[in-house]
């Protein structure tokens, strides 16, 4: 169906006028304050905001925005995209193993954030579940773009904890302005012995068609990690053990069992480019297969003193067994198109278009070597922007979005029945510049139906619902000084409950919990604040952001205490709930040296989430700061950074508390054609004292901390 759609919108715009006209070469990007990467989009100054549908400065949003692009991108490059984005403000990761690490922003993962690929979803399963990875590659990215709070209401209601986008060229926007355009990155990393390399190939053809190739490797081993593996509270309770090998278990450190992974993607694509727009299609694949870190033995007796159990979900193990070491084989094959055209005037000044297509499936691979369960999802997204045509000092943009998700599970650990959601939205986002006064205002409304099929296995019957979800924002700032801008915004939002709360009913190994969802639950509303002010001078820059949410009959998992194939039983529930916190940055330079300057910067952020009657949510973040020296010319880059993350005791009657840690890094680069070339050489060396930290947002956080001391080495080239 959506194929179809496809072929009739690429031949609606393949044959509109604007797009028959040469294209030019286009102008060096003189503005640039990264070195250029690849694709018009990642030419972008790190203060403007392409994600949004109009181009934005940073300055301008009414919420918590961050961008990473250019040598920041090169030297936090991770395997995972939660990895990747770890120390930016707001974000944590679900950190289930290297290899599968999700966003979290602020506090919230899941369904509750949207991880995007230019604008559309990665139509994966990783919302589904922690141990599966999402189907996103950092290598082949330009520029991740992360938008917190109302901003991302745009992109649909599951966003509602914010937004991740990953802008790449594989569908180029802007011809070449050599004749052949190569971009090659390489890594190696000490803690997992990581090996991977990508490069992309962009040639002009016929003045106006530009062809793209790109493929990437990733290799690692088992990840070395700082200190031991088990919690210290799950070592006492092994080392109490009367069994001997799981008292050995107390002592386990250095390498986290099951964690290698080997993956590989390669895509080619096509687009014709004008002065007036672009349009053009990509054909991927991507295949994964890696490891899930096992659960560790810590206790055998039954009636050990362990109140708080498993470290997540109260599970106590009393039998001694250990969590199966499972390895997933992931395989994605993706179609997108996209299109832009400028128009000849009157109210739109431009038109886009994307479109994707998506056929995933990963079986789930037993020690034995059988497939012990197989998840499918068959995924389509279209959205459709209209761009106004500013006009003294109004501008905005309207636009349509559908998703339509066919997702089954098959083998012993089907935990959902076959469902298939549809979804389908509009949306406008409007702006008024006063001069030191701005209004901005958006809204969404979202229609979305869920089916579930009858499934004998689970014993249960065909579902049916449909929601209505209306989601609004409106804010204002107020320029205090030059440079200096204050900003209230207010925000209405509504989310659809996912196939996953409404229909599970069966056993969920991500989790190691028997999930049971409730068919008849409502939507789940906010009501939510967010003050901003953000400030720059020659020299000095400022942001800073607070938020507090209402929301009524938010969605939360609560144990019963009854277990069922030896698993907690969990079940979905609905209570009102407060969300707070606060991000906050700054960079100020210190000192210049000739061509050197010397900078200093730092960040904070802190998530409060309690349910009502229930007490805190469970794996929120703790208070994190971090501050860097930084020293930055034409050719060199410099960087030692301190991170300390606090301690983490507001815990959930079936989770144990997490410790703090401070880890420090280093880093320096080296580009040898100076700031307009993206190659580059990069050595860091990161938890340089190899101490042992665990994210308290990770499901395994108690069996696997984080890597230890990682030295890596990254080669960037590009002619």
């Amino acid at each position: 169906m959506l194929f179809r759609s496809v072929l009739l919108a690429s031949s609606i715009l393949a044959a509109t006028p604007a797009l028959a006209e040469e294209t030019p070469p286009a102008p060096a990007d003189t503005n640039a304050a990264e070195p250029a990467q690849r694709g018009d989009h990642s030419d972008a100054r790190a203060d403007i905001i392409v994600t949004a549908p109009y181009e934005q400065a940073q300055a301008d949003i009414l919420s918590g925005t961050s961008v990473l692009t250019g040598q920041a991108l090169t030297r936090d490059l991770r395997p995972s995209i939660g990895d990747t984005l770890a120390r930016l403000p707001g974000v944590s990761a679900s950190s289930f193993g290297p290899s599968s690490s999700r966003p979290i922003l602020r506090g919230f993962s899941g369904d509750r954030v949207r991880v995007l690929i230019d604008g559309i979803g990665s139509i994966d399963a990783s919302t589904n579940s922690v141990d599966h990875a999402p189907v996103i590659n950092p290598l082949t990215a330009d520029r991740i773009e992360v938008l917190r709070g109302p901003s991302a209401l745009l992109f649909g209601s599951s966003a509602i904890g914010g937004v991740v986008n990953v802008i790449d060229n594989r569908i180029p926007r802007a011809m070449p302005t050599e004749a052949v355009h190569v971009d090659a990155i390489g890594t190696y990393g000490s803690a997992a012995e990581e090996r991977s390399a990508a490069g992309e190939i962009d040639v002009p053809i016929a003045g106006k068609i530009v062809a793209h190739l790109d493929g990437s490797y990733l290799r690692t081993d088992d990840l070395r990690t700082g200190g031991y593996l088990l919690s210290p509270q799950l070592r006492r309770l092994a080392a109490a053990s009367d069994e001997a090998e799981v008292r050995e278990n107390a002592g386990l450190r250095g390498r986290l069992p099951n964690t290698a992974s080997e993956t590989w993607e390669v895509a080619g694509g096509l687009s014709v480019v004008t002065d007036r727009g672009h349009l053009g299609f990509s054909v991927s694949r991507y295949e994964s297969l890696y490891g899930v870190p096992g659960r560790i033995e810590f206790a055998h007796e039954e009636g050990d003193d362990h109140d708080h159990g498993d470290e997540e979900h109260g599970h106590e193990e009393e039998e001694g067994h250990s969590h199966e070491n499972v390895r997933l084989n992931l395989k994605q094959t993706r179609f997108d198109v996209r299109g832009e055209v400028e128009t000849d005037g009157g109210f739109l000044d431009r038109i886009r278009l994307r479109l994707a297509a998506a056929d995933y499936r990963h079986d789930e691979i037993e020690e034995s070597g059988e497939i012990g369960t197989s998840f499918f999802n068959q995924g389509y997204e279209g959205r459709l922007e209209l761009v106004q045509r500013a006009r003294g000092g109004w501008k905005g943009a309207s636009g349509a979005q559908m998703f339509i998700r066919d997702f089954d599970v098959q083998g012993e650990e089907k935990f959902v029945p076959r469902n298939t959601t549809e979804q389908f939205g509009v949306f406008t986002l409007q702006s008024l510049d006063l001069g030191r006064f701005r209004v901005e205002g958006g809204a969404r409304y979202e229609r979305t139906s869920l089916t579930a099929q009858a499934d004998a296995d689970l014993e249960t019957p065909r579902y049916e619902r449909s929601f209505d979800a209306v989601s609004a924002s409106l804010g204002a700032s107020y320029q205090l000084a030059d440079g200096v801008r204050v900003g209230l915004n207010g925000s209405r939002s509504e989310r659809a409950p996912s196939a996953e709360e409404l229909f599970a009913s069966g056993p969920h190994a991500g989790t190691q919990a028997f999930e049971i969802g409730d068919p008849n639950f409502v939507k789940e509303k906010s009501w939510g604040l967010e003050a901003t002010l953000r400030g720059s001078a020659p020299g000095l820059s400022f942001a800073l952001a607070g938020y507090y949410n209402w929301f009524n009959d938010y969605i939360y998992q609560s144990p019963t205490g009854e277990e069922v194939d030896e698993l907690p039983v969990f079940v979905y529930a609905q209570a009102d709930a407060r969300v707070w916190g606060f991000e906050a940055e700054a960079r100020a330079d210190l000192a210049t040296f000739g061509a050197t300057r010397v900078s200093i910067d730092g960040l904070a952020d802190y998530v409060r989430t309690t349910i009502t009657g229930v007490g805190p949510a469970p794996r929120i973040p703790p208070l994190r700061v971090l501050g860097g020296l930084e020293a930055n010319s034409d050719r060199l880059n410099g960087r030692v950074e301190v991170e300390h993350v606090f301690d983490q005791d507001r815990v959930t009657a079936f989770e144990l508390p997490t410790e703090g840690y401070t880890m420090v890094n280093a880093s320096v680069a080296f580009r040898p054609f100076g700031p307009g070339n993206a190659t580059s050489l990069t050595l860091s060396a990161n938890n340089i004292f190899d101490v042992e930290a665990r994210r308290h947002a990770s499901f395994l956080k108690d069996f696997a901390p984080l890597a230890g001391r990682d030295i890596r080495a990254t080669l960037r080239f590009q002619i």
